[in-house]
């Protein structure tokens, strides 16, 4: 069964959106199994006295699916996000078993999922992930553009990811 990818994307961008209102970085992330939303999440702590970098979307599901009290087939989930996952963030999730990854706008500074897996040890190399980039960029690009254009919000401002959302087509 084919997914609707435009839709269950328009859920993360909800998620995106309620950061973004919050003050947070604008990434939004949802879980999808067998057709039917399982988890939701968004970037914590990326903008206030709390700053890190291990609140992200996808750690957030991740630890929210882990507190799922049912048998789940994680390699029938499907995470879409409204940017491409970090390395971080793509190494915990093959370790998860997530088998496919849809995405909305790349992170030209530190997107992991171009990583070329067969150079790794077995447990990477062995992996069998899909991923979907580019659904719904455009929506998820003006979410980024909002946020690198306050100049209340200082992550990551003056970086390369900065740079180049903010002069993307």
């Amino acid at each position: 069964m084919q997914l609707n990818y435009e839709h269950f994307m328009q859920k993360a961008l909800h998620e995106a959106e309620r950061a973004l209102k919050a003050g947070e970085f604008p990434v939004g992330c949802i879980m999808v199994y067998e057709d039917e939303v399982i988890v939701t999440g968004a970037r914590k702590n990326s903008v206030r006295k709390n700053r890190n970098e291990l609140d992200h979307a996808e750690i957030v599901v991740l630890r929210k699916l882990s507190k799922l009290d049912r048998s789940i087939d994680r390699s029938k989930i499907t995470l879409f996000c409204t940017m491409e996952p970090c390395l971080m963030c793509y190494s915990a999730l093959i370790l998860n078993g997530i088998e496919h990854i849809v995405y909305a706008y790349e992170d030209a500074m530190s997107g992991g999922t171009d990583l070329d897996l067969k150079k790794l040890k077995p447990l990477y190399r062995d992996t069998n992930i899909k991923i979907t980039p580019h659904i719904l960029r455009d929506e998820s690009l003006k979410l980024f553009k909002q946020f690198f254009s306050d100049p209340a919000n200082d992550y990551w401002k003056d970086s390369l990811l900065a740079e180049y959302t903010l002069g993307a087509l």
